[in-house]
């Protein structure tokens, strides 16, 4: 019985201590969390009410909209350094500033366009047409003398070496005509029609038989 009564005894004992420990645990962490509804309305600062009397004092609707090199309005008390002009309005100095620079740039002279031409095809013919008169190319026309057409390349071969027989240098170039495919010898190309002339001329001479073609530049 006395073993039973000192352990019921110590049980009690752990046990008030540990509720003790508990409610003190609990009253610590009530003292430091914040209590709703009571911390809201903070003391205010002396320093506090200047500097925000001053921030809405400056306070500029249109700054947003100036961008980041908006010219900042002077503080009252300055206006009184800026002359006045005519009619008692006062110029701030950065319009000031403005209005020589807006003057410099009027002043500046304005650089001509090209005028743009409403007929440029036009503008080409004529500019050849000018071209032809101040004499850089009197004939529009490129010149060779064809010395015959064959149905084989040997044949123009042949034609081509007795050309060269006379001092004449030519080439053959094929060409497909009426479905068939023509082997022509040609000596040229002559810039003027008089070189063409000449030259067939002397073929004409050799019995030659020889053809003046024109082409378009």
């Amino acid at each position: 019985m006395k073993t039973q009564r000192g352990g019921t005894l110590l049980g009690l004992i752990i046990g008030a201590l540990i509720g003790l420990g508990a409610a003190l645990a609990v009253a610590v962490y009530i003292t430091k969390v914040p209590v709703p509804f009571m911390n809201k309305s903070q003391p205010r600062n002396p320093d506090s009410d200047a500097a925000e009397a001053k921030k809405n004092k400056d306070w500029n609707p249109n700054a947003p909209l100036a961008g980041k090199n908006a010219v900042k309005p002077p503080p009252a008390g300055e206006l009184g350094n800026v002359p006045a002009e005519p009619g008692g309005a006062v110029t701030p100095p950065g319009a000031a500033a403005s209005s020589s620079s807006s003057a410099a740039v009027t002043a500046a002279p304005k650089t001509a366009k090209p005028a743009v031409s409403a007929d440029p095809l036009g503008d080409l013919a004529k500019a050849k047409l000018e071209g032809l008169a101040n004499g850089a190319s009197a004939d529009p026309f490129t010149y060779f003398v064809q010395a015959g057409a064959f149905r084989t390349p040997e044949d123009a071969e042949q034609q081509r070496a007795r050309l060269s027989l006379l001092g004449l240098q030519a080439k053959v170039s094929e060409r497909e005509q009426s479905g068939r495919t023509v082997y022509r010898v040609r000596l040229g190309p002559f810039d003027k029609k008089d070189e063409a002339d000449k030259v067939k001329e002397r073929l004409d001479s050799n019995s030659i038989e020889t053809a003046l073609v024109r082409v378009q530049r």
